[in-house]
């Protein structure tokens, strides 16, 4: 088989084209691997911050201190099924009101870190309950939950359809969609 001058330098040309784009892969490559190492280093120093953290204690106790037990009384009067847990250095009480569960954070001087109820549409106010219906019209208030904190005042609403999961907030008057999810995934 007889190859013109015209065929060599095609063939010598599309090898050099071939080289060519073997260098740009692996340039890109390298981009690609030095972007993931990066990424991970940074995973990694995230992780290594996460696993400093100090270790959380929970015991149960029926030993309350008087400051803890006088607020508690004084904050929540109609508590019933009332059960004490020691966190670290603080005290969680878990109760029943108005057949609401509840969750109670104090320090051991009896101040109020946070509450928090757990209940359904019904127990939500008026006005939070018709800002979240009129946002998700065909959406079900599966839960709401109240978190009581510092003076602030936060509703975590779950709403549902038969396809999508919404997870909402609401705080001042403002709502906000916390997340977003296909139930098909």
């Amino acid at each position: 088989m007889k190859v013109s001058s015209c065929s060599i330098a095609k063939m010598q040309l599309a090898v050099y084209i071939f080289s060519f784009k073997k260098l740009i892969m692996k340039s890109k490559f390298f981009s690609h691997a030095a972007a993931a190492f990066f990424a991970l280093a940074i995973t990694a120093k995230v992780s290594a911050q996460e696993q400093v953290l100090p270790p959380v204690t929970v015991t149960t106790t029926s030993n309350v201190n008087k400051a803890v037990s006088k607020s508690f009384q004084s904050a929540f009067k109609d508590a019933t099924n009332t059960q004490w847990y020691k966190v670290n250095r603080n005290y969680l009480a878990t109760f029943i009101t108005n057949d609401q569960k509840n969750r109670a954070l104090f320090q051991k001087n009896g101040y109020l870190i946070y509450h928090i109820t757990y209940g359904k549409e019904n127990n939500m106010p008026d006005d939070v309950r018709k800002l979240v219906k009129s946002n998700y019209v065909d959406y079900n208030i599966t839960s709401a939950i109240n978190v009581q904190e510092s003076g602030r005042n936060i509703w975590v609403v779950n709403l549902e359809t038969d396809k999508k999961l919404i997870l909402a907030r609401v705080e001042d008057g403002a709502l906000e969609e916390v997340g977003n999810y296909d139930k098909s995934m």
